[in-house]
């Protein structure tokens, strides 16, 4: 296989059409990265870092691990957090959950949150971005900053209590979000550099509830590894963002699908370096195809964009997949919803799509201590893709009520 060309040769899919600017920059760019070596230097990704007010972590932990197939595994104490890594094994991302002690800590990723109107309601609890694995963290933050990227520097490191073995972007302008870079071979264990580590009693009790509940609902070895984390962006940054994305890691552009019913467009990345998304999950741009001012024009739907505008670009679900086949005479995905539901948690809309679509979907309710939404899909047979478009308009649309309820809640307060 060409070095030159290795990016560029999977199979496109999709039916959006994008720019002339956005096909002659993925072209040189992707060549580029390849040609310079950063293809190869950046692997999988290897932890997703998010915050949360005080007060929420503890519950987001016993959430997560009742919806997920995380695991506690130890909290990393500095002088203004407290962050808790989660685990299913080495061949899936971790999840680093930071609690801020004090609700008047201010910085970089609290700003991003507070000129919108309800991600000011907690304005301490964001998705901040993902860490991938590399293996030479000098090497890529190098050629990164040569291509004009730019990175946190030491100081802002320990200002802002971020592991100091990581190599931080600053925030993307189009998601809001940071690309981290962590040097570590394969058969090395994931160390954060961050503050004392202990196992809380607290944290490990609502965790030991949460897995007990979990088997008691018998959906302990039903729910897989995250299949694909989905960020909502404004229109005029749908290809810009994604050209972002693919020159900061070593993704590629699976395609584009026009949700002309939703006004929307959704947009995916995936790994060059390993098939399955539980090892890597794939990384989709959801946007509108117009923007918001030309609404009352044209007569649209604007779920995409009114979600952006009231939360700021962000990341807004991550999905996981769900084993395929039966449990109780119920497809699997039926059954981990209908048990969840018992457990008191809320879904957006029943089950989607069916078994001659290829897949079946369905949004929970967002969490109200991160507002990320978790969505589960389970694939049948050898089904590929990611949405069936009737599934993604759905899906879209019942996101979009539900933002907008939760605005007009919020106006009324």
């Amino acid at each position: 296989m060409s070095t030159l060309s290795r990016s560029l040769e999977f199979t496109r899919r999709g039916d959006k059409e994008n720019s002339p600017f956005f096909e002659t920059y993925l072209t040189r760019l992707l060549e580029e990265r390849d040609r310079v070596g950063l293809t190869e230097m950046i692997h999988e990704v290897d932890a997703m870092m998010l915050t949360v007010d005080p007060g929420h972590s503890i519950p987001y932990v016993a959430e997560l691990c009742l919806m997920t197939p995380y695991h506690y595994l130890v909290t990393l104490e500095s002088e203004s957090h407290w962050t808790h890594s989660l685990r299913i094994n080495m061949d899936s991302p971790d999840i680093l959950l930071r609690e801020v002690k004090d609700p008047n800590t201010r910085g970089i990723f609290r700003s991003l949150n507070e000129v919108y109107p309800i991600g000011n309601v907690k304005p301490n609890s964001r998705y901040m971005g993902e860490i991938f694995r590399v293996t030479d963290l000098h090497g890529v933050t190098s050629l990164q900053t040569e291509r004009e990227f730019r990175f946190f520097s030491a100081d802002d490191i320990r200002k802002y209590e971020l592991p100091g073995n990581l190599s931080i972007s600053k925030p993307s302008p189009y998601t809001h979000n940071i690309t981290a870079y962590i040097e570590r071979n394969p058969d090395e264990p994931r160390v954060y550099a961050l503050g004392l580590s202990s196992i809380r009693n607290d944290v490990q009790d609502a965790y030991l509830a949460a897995k007990a509940l979990q088997k008691n609902l018998e959906i302990d070895d039903l729910i897989l590894p995250i299949d694909h984390l989905a960020t909502r962006i404004y229109s005029q940054n749908r290809e810009v963002a994604i050209l972002e994305w693919l020159s900061l890691t070593s993704y590629y552009y699976w395609g584009s699908y026009d949700i002309k019913d939703q006004n929307s467009s959704t947009n995916v990345t995936k790994s060059t370096h390993y098939a399955s998304e539980s090892r890597s999950p794939a990384k989709v741009f959801t946007a509108n195809n117009t923007p918001y001012f030309v609404n009352h024009l044209e007569k649209m739907p604007s779920p995409t964009e009114t979600f952006v505008r009231n939360y700021g670009p962000r990341l807004h679900h991550i999905a996981l997949a769900v084993c395929d086949g039966e449990r109780h005479d119920k497809v699997n995905i039926d059954f981990v919803v209908e048990q969840i539901r018992q457990a008191g948690h809320h879904f957006l809309l029943n089950v989607i799509g069916s078994k001659d679509q290829g897949l079946k979907q369905i949004f929970s309710s967002a969490s109200e201590h991160s507002s990320l939404i978790i969505e589960y899909v389970q694939r049948f047979g050898n089904f590929e893709g990611f949405f069936s478009k009737d599934n993604v308009a759905e899906l879209t649309h019942a996101a979009g009520v539900d933002s907008e309820l939760l605005h007009l809640y919020q106006q009324a307060q």
